[in-house]
């Protein structure tokens, strides 16, 4: 009889991680659990204070962390200060917005505001950080993280779903660019996630009924769902997971 194979790790012991965004909610829970599987995390946000709170937090529990004020929608800027410190093994690239309005009372401010967060930073971190990786010859992990809304459509959605959309396609075809140097592209697709930013939309009872009913498995999704799927993806129990999207959403897009 063959030895029984080992399953791969999930451990992230001596690998460097940047989540942007990761000042509150999801970006700071990914964080944690980034922390917790042995990564030394950096969190990224436009201002210091929840940043700063946020790594310290992780470092009260045992982890190891620290804050880089980065304003991602600043491509030069965000390259300048990416170059001025070590690279990174993992990215996630979390910062991102939402401006729900009927697709004929968007404006062009509206379109700027939500692509230019949600898809052109999130395009030009992801650039910067790749080529410290290739530079460094690190065979690393980008996760983007994306949305029900980049696989279905939505109502009052127009602008998100354009750009989840994009970043879909923008993850396959730099997984394609990527491959060669052993680096790895995927996103990780949430349903709505109840978090202090979104549980007043919640308090709408016809939208929260409106949401459960798509969400076949009864309930909002919390940040906890999702730090399994960040440790997963940036791992190497995922070593053969490139250009595709783990969908974390109830079974809202299975019909």
């Amino acid at each position: 009889m063959e030895p029984l194979p080992t399953t791969p790790s999930f451990r992230l012991d001596g690998k460097r991680a940047l989540v942007t965004g990761a000042g509150r909610g999801i970006g700071l829970a990914c964080a944690a659990a980034l922390a917790q599987a042995g990564a030394d995390v950096t969190l990224a946000a436009r201002s210091s204070g929840e940043i700063e709170a946020g790594a310290e937090a992780i470092r009260a529990a045992g982890g190891r962390a620290d804050a880089l004020i980065l304003y991602v929608n600043d491509a030069a800027g965000t390259a300048r200060a990416l170059d001025a410190v070590a690279p990174f093994d993992i990215l996630l690239n979390n910062a991102g917005t939402n401006r729900p309005m009927p697709f004929t009372d968007v404006s062009e401010e509206d379109y700027d505001a939500v692509l230019d967060l949600n898809l052109r930073a999130a395009f030009f971190v992801a650039q910067a950080v790749a080529r410290r990786m290739i530079e460094a010859g690190s065979r690393g992990a980008i996760i983007h993280m994306g949305s029900q809304m980049g696989h279905v459509g939505g109502q009052r959605r127009s602008l998100y779903c354009a750009s989840k959309w994009g970043l879909e396609g923008m993850s396959k075809a730099m997984a394609l660019d990527l491959a060669p140097h052993g680096i790895r592209s995927n996103t990780i697709a949430p349903t709505f996630i109840e978090t202090p930013m979104t549980r007043p939309f919640f308090e709408d009872q016809a939208f929260l009924a409106s949401v459960l009913e798509k969400i076949k498995l009864g309930r909002l999704g919390t940040v906890q769902d999702l730090m399994g799927a960040v440790v997963f993806l940036a791992s190497d129990a995922a070593g053969l997971m490139t250009g595709t999207s783990l969908v974390v959403d109830g079974g809202w897009t299975a019909e």
